[in-house]
C-alpha cells in the first residue's frame, strides 16, 4: 500500500488488484447489508465499522489473504467455523485462493451488532 494514508474505503479498496478489489466490495456489501446503521471509517489504516459508537469489524487486505477482524469475542463464538482458517487473537485470514465464507461472515456480523 501507498505511504500516504487513506481516509476512505473507497480510496482503500482503489490500491489492489481488480481481484482482490471484488472480494473487499464483496465484504463491504455484506456489512452494509447486515448493520446498514454501521458508520465506515478508516481506523488502524484500514476500513473499519462503528455500531453505535463502538467497533463492530474491520477489514484488510494483504499479498495473500483478506483479514476480517470481529474482536476476540466475535472469533471465540464462530471458533468451530473458523478452525480451517488461519487465526490471531481476533482475526482470521480468508486466502485470496479460496471463495470468502459468506454466509459465516454475515453470522460474525450479526453477532457482533447485537
Amino acid at each position: 500500500m501507498q505511504a500516504n494514508p487513506v481516509t476512505t474505503v473507497d480510496e482503500y479498496i482503489k490500491h489492489f488488484s481488480r481481484d482482490v478489489q471484488t472480494r473487499l466490495k464483496v465484504i463491504r456489501n455484506v456489512i452494509r447489508k447486515v448493520a446498514p446503521q454501521s458508520v465506515e471509517s478508516i481506523s488502524y489504516g484500514m476500513p473499519a465499522y462503528k455500531l453505535h459508537g463502538k467497533p463492530l469489524v474491520y477489514f484488510a487486505a494483504y499479498e495473500h489473504h483478506i483479514g476480517f477482524y470481529a474482536t476476540p469475542a466475535g472469533h471465540r463464538a464462530f471458533a468451530q467455523q473458523l478452525s480451517q482458517y488461519k487465526q490471531g487473537k481476533g482475526s482470521v485470514q480468508f486466502p485470496h485462493v479460496l471463495p470468502l465464507p459468506l454466509k459465516l461472515i454475515e453470522r460474525m456480523i450479526r453477532f457482533r451488532a447485537q
